[in-house]
């Protein structure tokens, strides 16, 4: 079934390329577009356009199937374009002309768009609840392991000292930044595109008003094409902040495969946690991580996928824009796996408290020890020149246990003030 058909049908080969894997993508937004469906019936009984008993059976359908897709039993079979014709089948198998009714005063476009906008809505929702509880835990492991020292490094050098307190709480601060762009996201997505139909209005007299509010939107997107030059916009604003948080994620278990090797040693985690190798009985590979660094690489190229698709296309809905489903829609799914396997993870990690026993760390208090002695009185390019001489003829010698009070530092982590910062970031705007 096709809500285009005209009494003729494409050839088999066009049918295919045209659908695409619409089907699949389409079982992820069957309940929006369900809402979405319940909502327009009740606006038309509202305005007239169906009666009070037309407008009760409509909605009495929709809500069965509603039921059936929330225990995962609504199928779009391949006889179907996609969860729209479907739906519509059924709700005219049920009621005959009645559920023919449904399609009036709207499109495909605008059903695609607060579908879709719905499901990001919660989407974006679900992510930044899970990035919460992942900076709950980083913020928590940083408390229990905020003395325990590590080697800082830049150029992969030997640097300054650290502690996996440092390094867990930069971590979770790091994602308070990722969910002021999930807000941001959200809140374009929090507009009502229900309505502007194929993009240009409609001579029904529709209450576009009524559709917002049951439909939880903030606001609606109240020029007609504006709301369909959002197809696009709002996958690519939604895939940035996704690509955000992947970012943060992947320089994350970047740190931990390198922390993990042999060559470092900071890090463990129980076997459950690793993999092996066919040959080699001693491997405990850090796969897991290799895995979330590697879908979150992927998940950084989806914004300039999306950039690539929609740039150039002229105002007006275009079939280029089925495509962007393909992309975003499963950079969802794989962000979630991913959030939620370092969360589960993390909640086992094991660190090494000797790192710095080890002398060729010694360096790693050069500034400390450089600083004391501007601290005496020395002026600090003097003060340089002697600690690099000292280090160059073999006669330094370290001071450690040097004090860092000012905020943010080793021995100051305001850990109270980062969780305070994430709490109003994931506040509701008032």
């Amino acid at each position: 079934m096709k809500l285009w058909d005209k009494g003729s049908s494409p050839d088999e080969k066009t049918d295919l390329f045209t659908v695409g894997n619409d089907r699949e993508l389409d079982l992820l937004l069957v309940k929006y577009d369900l809402q979405a469906s319940r909502a327009h019936a009740r606006m038309l009984g509202k305005i007239g356009l169906l009666t009070e008993a037309e407008t009760a059976d409509l909605v009495r359908e929709i809500d069965a199937l509603m039921d059936e897709e929330a225990a995962g039993r609504f199928t779009i079979e391949a006889g179907f374009e996609d969860m729209h014709s479907k739906i519509e089948y059924l709700l005219t198998e049920k009621l005959g002309d009645t559920g023919k009714k449904i399609h009036t005063a709207r499109s495909r476009n605008d059903q695609v768009l607060v579908a879709l906008q719905l499901y990001l809505k919660d989407a974006l929702s679900d992510v930044q609840h899970q990035v919460r509880m992942l900076f709950d835990r980083l913020l928590e492991l940083a408390e229990k392991h905020q003395a325990v020292p590590l080697p800082g490094y830049t150029h992969l050098q030997v640097a300054m000292p650290s502690s996996f307190g440092l390094w867990f709480s930069a971590y979770a601060e790091s994602l308070i930044d990722d969910v002021y762009l999930l807000e941001a996201a959200r809140r374009v997505a929090d507009q009502n595109p229900l309505g502007s139909a194929a993009g240009y209005g409609s001579s029904f007299p529709i209450d576009r008003e009524f559709t917002t509010e049951a439909l939880g939107f903030e606001t609606m997107k109240y020029n007609v094409v504006a709301a369909q030059m959002g197809r696009g916009k709002v996958e690519r604003t939604a895939a940035t902040a996704l690509a955000a948080v992947a970012a943060t994620l992947g320089k994350l278990a970047m740190d931990i495969c390198l922390y993990m090797s042999q060559n470092f040693g900071f890090v463990s985690f129980p076997d459950k946690l690793t993999t092996g190798s066919s040959i080699m009985p001693h491997k405990k590979n850090p796969d897991i991580f290799e895995l979330i660094r590697g879908k979150c690489n992927l998940l950084q190229a989806v914004p300039g996928q999306l950039g690539l698709l929609t740039t150039n296309l002229p105002s007006g809905y275009h079939r280029d824009l089925q495509l962007t489903k393909d992309l975003l829609l499963p950079a969802v799914e794989n962000l979630k796996s991913c959030l939620e396997m370092a969360h589960t993870s993390l909640g086992e990690i094991q660190v090494r408290e000797d790192i710095l026993d080890d002398p060729k760390y010694d360096y790693l208090y050069s500034v400390d020890t450089l600083n004391q002695r501007v601290l005496e009185g020395v002026p600090f390019r003097d003060a340089y020149r002697d600690m690099a001489a000292a280090i160059a003829d073999g006669s330094f010698s370290p001071v450690k246990g040097a004090a860092h009070t000012h905020a943010g530092s080793l021995g100051n982590l305001c850990l109270d003030r980062i969780a305070d910062k994430m709490a109003q970031a994931c506040a509701d705007p008032a």
